[in-house]
């Protein structure tokens, strides 16, 4: 191939054969080669265009490069300036820095074997290399490199490697690796998506137990939950920090799958418990219990907050059954639209006249794990528990919904019977959780997406990954939200509210929102 960085050019003159009824082909002039390529033209006369030879531009590889290593950088940057923050004077720990520093490094990594590797390696393009127009290929094959080569070369250069522009590598047959959608290839990547968020999972559960206003060590967390005697550590741990990650964690999965369904059954991909009146309804028996009888804490009004959400959902599912006798996804949303503005009109009108239900309100309306002990976990566990069952025990016929009703009809689905079990599992998910935690918005409206972006529509997968997703998200969010404001805290409504948003509008300009 030629020397200069640039390439030489090549006139590519593509004509259409009218007479002969022939192929069209293109004609390559170079410096010592000719070469005739088919390619398929539209009807028109004929069509120039030049496509660049040899490397790609000294100057497209250098940005392409920097942009990679940009990639990697951000989080590594991000984490220093926390790990910067949370120095002892500032009120931070050894065991604070170490967690956020560690899981810097760890996204950093996981960035570079994702992007330099697998991706680099199978298509040719790192996310930068696609944003330039370059491809990365063998100078040999003219195809794609692999991700162990790709990854290697990271360390040690490869002389058979190398970049062009984007245009030269499809001139040149340049073919990425096909993704093997294979049923037990598929099947495998979706178990080590469940294994990695599991581990993921993990992870976040200990540093919620590990993070917080007062520092702690290592080897006073290992103490506290291995062989506690009731020193100030394990007190904390114990009956502060433990039975608020478990509870975050229980109700992150609980709003994850309670949003899949939601937005499953009433074909809607905007829909949350919001949108069924489930939260409104939870809302006023919280006010009217705070108001009548005078309760404050969230133990006492827990039962109250999950009757109004029960409440809500049988007025909402019966309007929506007026008439053809079935609730159809659309009659939903209005019966839930409609039953959720008159509950918050009277819920406005009781707090306007009350100061001391406003206060107790205001607090209970944002959302928080903090301040919940095993007493409120227990109460609605086993609300929770029998509704994760009823949920996946129903994503077969959610999957038969999905289709459309007529073609459920067909299989043999009974459409009333299949969406009286999905309401009675969202009333039971989402009364539960936000009885125990007040309404927490975002979780059952973004997870649900991030998770049908990873295993497409089968609910069967969609299900548990976005119950994962949602623990997940709803733990880190609450480690958050002691960090960001030490020694205060934010609630983790707020902190989903400010982060949630940003991340779901990041994903509806990258993607479309699915038609469910």
């Amino acid at each position: 191939m030629p020397d200069d960085v640039g390439g030489t050019a090549a006139l590519v003159t593509t004509m259409r054969n009218h007479g002969a009824g022939g192929a069209p082909s293109v004609s390559t002039e170079g410096d010592s080669a000719t070469s005739a390529v088919p390619v398929h033209t539209t009807d028109r006369d004929f069509t120039r265009r030049e496509i660049p030879r040899g490397p790609a531009p000294t100057w497209l590889r250098v940005v392409a490069a920097l942009l990679d290593l940009a990639i990697v950088a951000l989080p590594l940057a991000l984490g220093w300036a926390i790990v910067d923050s949370l120095s002892t004077a500032n009120g931070g720990g050894p065991t604070d820095r170490a967690v956020f520093g560690g899981a810097s490094v760890v996204v950093a990594l996981g960035l570079l074997v994702w992007n330099r590797g697998f991706r680099e390696g199978r298509t040719g393009q790192s996310a930068a290399k696609g944003w330039v127009g370059v491809v990365t290929r063998d100078s040999t094959t003219s195809g794609p490199i692999g991700p162990r080569r790709a990854l290697a070369s990271l360390v040690r250069p490869d002389g058979r490697i190398e970049i062009v522009r984007d245009s030269t590598a499809t001139a040149e047959g340049f073919i990425p690796v096909a993704k093997d959608t294979s049923l037990a290839a598929t099947r495998r990547r979706r178990l080590l998506g469940l294994l990695v968020l599991v581990v993921v999972l993990v992870f976040v559960m200990l540093a919620s137990i590990a993070i917080g206003a007062r520092p702690l060590t290592f080897a006073e967390i290992f103490h506290s939950l291995f062989a506690a005697d009731g020193t100030e550590a394990d007190i904390i741990v114990r009956t502060l920090r433990a039975p608020r990650t478990i509870l975050g964690l229980i109700v992150g999965i609980t709003l994850g799958v309670a949003g899949a369904l939601i937005q499953g059954h009433t074909r809607n991909p905007l829909a949350d418990a919001g949108l069924l009146g489930l939260n409104a309804g939870a809302a006023f028996m919280v006010v009217m219990a705070m108001y009548l009888l005078g309760l404050s804490a969230p133990s006492e009004y827990l039962w109250f907050a999950f009757a109004g959400s029960f409440m809500a959902s049988i007025v909402v599912f019966g309007l929506s059954s007026i008439g053809n006798g079935s609730a159809s996804p659309l009659s939903l949303a209005l019966a839930g639209a409609a039953v959720a503005f008159f509950l918050q009109a009277m819920t406005n009108a009781v707090l306007i006249m009350d100061q001391q239900t406003l206060d107790g309100y205001r607090f209970w309306v944002v959302g928080s794990v903090a301040g919940r002990g095993y007493d409120v976990l227990w109460q609605v566990l086993p609300f929770l528990v029998v509704g994760l069952l009823i949920a996946l025990a129903g994503t077969p016929g959610l999957n038969l919904l999905s289709l459309g009703e007529d073609v459920a009809r067909g299989l043999g689905t009974n459409i009333a019977l299949s969406r009286t079990i999905g309401i009675v599992a969202i009333t039971l998910l989402t009364g539960a959780a936000t009885a125990a935690c007040g309404p927490i918005a975002f979780i059952g409206l973004v997870v649900p997406h991030v998770a049908r972006a990873i295993t497409g529509p089968d609910y069967r997968w969609l299900v548990p990954y976005a119950g994962l997703l949602g623990g997940v998200m709803l733990v880190m969010a609450d480690v958050i939200g002691r960090v960001v404001v030490r020694p205060g805290e934010l609630q983790v409504g707020i902190v989903l509210a400010v982060f949630g948003a940003p991340f779901f509008i990041a994903l509806v300009r990258r993607r479309k929102l699915a038609s469910l």
